[in-house]
């Protein structure tokens, strides 16, 4: 959203994040969401050269924990929000330290802009050194939304609100819900220092289309189908409840868990579908060194947890086939987990898998 609104006001910016490294015509798939130093100085170098006046990017906690953003300091760090993930033997030993190395970000900025409705932004905050902002849909955030409208038209889902606080315009955005409204209102907090006029945030939030992220693919006028990345409980419960606002006929979620990650996660999983769609689709994401059938198996254990109706699929073709061909009028389906990802990985090889791909064969198969 921030390259968008910056690039339709005029500005030359690169993006650096989980899904790829992109500026002007160089597009490098992503190895971490954070490179490690001495490539990120290196792509900074290379940005630069190629004229490019900004760089948005995504700093993960593990990059902050093992110094690969050292060495400079950020014009503007970004606050969106924090529940337990990323903890385990290899990544953080608890959910403090986890919530520790995110808040180093505000140690190594100029200016720290935040959600002022998510409960652990004070904790985030402790030891900053850098001036505040925030932003949220509470009346006291320094950038807030008012009077939100959800939009439904055949195939698509969107949301309008009034911004309020540091600037007052009427924004519209192509994408559901009220993580839609608080992604759009950090994107605004963080353009506003850039001097954009609110003529061009508008217009840029209208075109913005994030690959995999709530990415609406046209299948039917009579239901609406849509890809993201949602891959643990918080993320599926926050894009459920969010649709389920939109009153669909039926809420229809098909999804897996990846092998060789928490089992905890998929009971979790399982639990949140059950509770939030009408029909979950059960079937196969990235089953690495484990046998899917015994990860669907541990779904259906955190499913049987409820009364919510489920098949499982293991094909992930033959499961987004039948979510298609099985759509009723008014119903809402989502594709989780994948998201931007164009790969399956089984047994140590990744294998070619798009689920857009997937879509239009399925629909070129009639």
């Amino acid at each position: 959203m921030v390259k968008s609104i910056l690039e339709a006001a005029g500005f030359k910016v690169g993006l650096i994040g989980t899904i790829e490294i992109l500026y002007g015509d160089v597009r490098i798939p992503a190895h971490n969401t954070t490179p490690e130093s001495t490539v990120l100085q290196k792509t900074f170098r290379d940005m630069a050269d190629a004229g490019m006046q900004a760089v948005v990017m995504e700093v993960s906690s593990q990059a902050l924990m093992l110094h690969r953003t050292q060495g400079f300091l950020f014009d503007l760090g970004i606050f969106t929000n924090l529940s337990p993930d990323h903890i385990g033997p290899n990544e953080h030993k608890d959910f403090d330290d986890y919530l520790q190395c995110k808040s180093l970000l505000f140690r190594q900025c100029r200016v720290g802009i935040f959600n002022a409705d998510d409960k652990y932004y004070k904790k985030v905050m402790d030891g900053h050194t850098c001036s505040v902002e925030t932003y949220g849909l509470s009346p006291e955030a320094d950038l807030h939304a008012e009077n939100l409208q959800l939009i439904k038209k055949p195939g698509e889902l969107g949301v309008e609100f009034d911004v309020k606080g540091l600037m007052d315009f009427h924004a519209e955005v192509p994408a559901p819900g009220r993580f839609s409204v608080y992604n759009a209102l950090c994107a605004i907090a963080v353009c506003r220092h850039f001097n954009v006029t609110p003529e061009d945030v508008r217009k840029a939030l209208l075109k913005v289309h994030v690959r995999g992220r709530i990415e609406m693919v046209k299948v039917s006028d009579d239901f609406t189908l849509m890809i993201d990345y949602a891959h643990n409980a918080m993320a599926l419960e926050s894009l459920l409840a969010t649709l389920r606002e939109y009153e669909p006929h039926r809420l229809v979620c098909l999804f897996g868990c990846g092998g060789n990650r928490s089992k905890l996660r998929r009971f979790e999983m399982g639990e949140v579908s059950g509770k939030l769609a009408e029909l979950s689709i059960i079937t196969s994401d990235n089953p690495r060194d484990e046998e899917p059938m015994a990860i669907i198996e541990d779904i259906v254990t955190g499913i049987s947890r409820t009364d919510g109706k489920y098949v499982t699929i293991p094909d992930r073709k033959e499961a987004i086939r039948y979510a298609i061909r099985n759509g009723e009028p008014g119903d809402i389906v989502v594709l989780a987990g994948k998201g931007h990802e164009d790969y399956q990985e089984i047994k140590g090889h990744k294998y070619p898998m798009d689920e857009r791909v997937l879509i239009r064969e399925i629909l070129e198969e009639g």
